[in-house]
């Protein structure tokens, strides 16, 4: 293991920002154990329902400020989105190219998942399961899509989100709180901030790409504003405490976003760009930075299956007999947090196992060995293409030595070496392209 991580840090590019990653390896765990601590699958009268421990014990609603974490995502993913598109433009890349090699690492594993699941889901109606369960289940693994779609959506306006001011979308969010709270608005104009409440931290991000990471000051500045500007919400202004959805709620942070959940959001930029300094220092250890290194190789196999895996242990509970507390039974009291807890090492199994049997669709080799391949040289045919017209461009069409045809195979070559970079299986220490890497 030494070894090994001993040669993933030899192979990370020395300019390589190695806390941002920690920052996205941080969002993802923060998901993955919010949505197990807060999510529990109740057995009862034949059926399997899902409900929180939110419902009946408002006093952890502290846990979601912890590990509700998706404004990390987003900001992480508008740093290095920003940072990735001024690079691909400085190659001569074109749009489609970068964008398709930005996309493809994201959703090909969705696939697996949809395919997955529609077979479950007949599987378990041919058997007998009642409708109520499997749309339970089914509704559990599929909610957490709608945060790629924002995110893929995002990442494709990078290039017109570079040019706007976070201030923008923020008043937005506000705006359109004010007219469902304020004054009665339909429910439905609430769903405007799903991408304008995200839009925010993605914003902030390309801004930080464009001026450069700031300083503590700012990250404090942000962290108080936001942390203030979020309490203040919820003590006078009737917000939920909790920033997580509870089944059942009358008004949720997330299903779709508030000004709350966005301020909420604010204050986490602010603590990330404080975590900056303390992280490049820690991460100059190989064996830590290897861990964030292949859990971010991992992100979205982890992402996508970490419901799964919970699902899959709760199955084998019942066929053992059921009735397992902190398992199948619904959340009452601080005896089931404690049980719930427990479990977590083995949902954490069941998550390793899908990572095993699934993560291939992730790195491009779930078709064979060369699919990955196949779609590497797409890629690189078209970023041979972008270099060639780019070069075509400065030389004016022009033939012969003044044209500068030399420099215009160093820069195919280059394209083409960069786009099979960017969708071959990669190296140990590279990140996942798809989450902003």
């Amino acid at each position: 293991m030494r070894e090994r991580a001993r040669r993933i840090d030899a192979a990370t590019p020395r300019d390589r920002d190695r806390a941002l990653d920690a920052l996205r390896a941080f969002a993802i765990l923060g998901v993955v154990l919010g949505h197990w601590l807060v999510t529990a699958l109740v057995a009862d009268s034949g059926t399997v329902r899902t409900t929180s421990p939110l419902n009946v014990l408002p006093e952890l609603a502290p846990v979601s400020w912890v590990l509700q974490t998706l404004a990390v995502f987003f900001l992480v993913g508008g740093v290095l989105g920003a940072r990735s598109r001024t690079s691909a433009r400085a190659r001569g890349r074109g749009y489609r190219c970068w964008l398709r090699a930005r996309l493809a690492r994201l959703l090909r594993p969705v696939v697996a998942v949809l395919v997955v699941w529609a077979v479950a889901a007949a599987a378990m109606l041919i058997a007998g399961t009642g409708l109520a369960t499997v749309h339970a289940l089914v509704r559990l693994v599929l909610a957490p899509l709608w945060f790629l779609l924002v995110f893929a959506a995002l990442t494709a306006a990078t290039p017109l989100i570079a040019r706007l001011h976070p201030l923008w979308p923020l008043a937005v969010v506000l705006h359109v709180d004010l007219l469902r709270f304020a004054f009665g608005a339909p429910e439905w104009i609430g769903w405007l901030n799903l991408a304008a409440g995200w839009l925010v931290p993605y914003c902030l991000g390309t801004l930080w790409a464009r001026s450069g990471l700031p300083g503590p000051a700012t990250g404090w500045a942000l962290l108080t504003a936001g942390a203030l500007a979020t309490i203040a919400l919820v003590l006078y202004a009737g917000y939920p405490a909790a920033m997580v959805g509870i089944p059942g709620a009358g008004t949720s942070n997330l299903s779709p976003p508030t000004l709350a959940a966005v301020t909420f959001g604010l204050a986490q930029c602010g603590a990330a760009l404080l975590l900056l300094r303390p992280l490049r220092r820690a991460l100059r250890r190989p064996a830590l930075w290897a861990a964030v290194a292949l859990l971010n190789l991992s992100a979205m196999t982890v992402f996508l299956w970490h419901q799964s895996a919970m699902i899959a242990v709760t199955a084998l509970g019942l066929l053992a007999g059921g009735g397992l507390p902190g398992l199948h039974t619904a959340p009452d009291g601080a005896e089931w947090v404690l049980a719930r807890t427990a479990w977590l090492p083995v949902f954490a199994l069941a998550l390793l196992v899908c990572r095993a049997a699934f993560r291939g669709w992730e790195s491009g080799r779930a078709g064979g060995r060369n699919s990955g391949r196949n779609s590497g040289w797409e890629s690189c045919r078209e970023g041979g293409r972008a270099g060639g017209r780019a070069c075509a461009e400065e030389s004016g069409g022009r033939s012969g030595p003044e044209s500068g045809r030399s420099s215009c195979w160093k820069r195919g070559r280059e394209n083409i070496r960069e786009g099979g970079r960017d969708t071959a299986t990669a190296p140990a220490a590279r990140t996942t392209p798809g989450w902003g890497g």
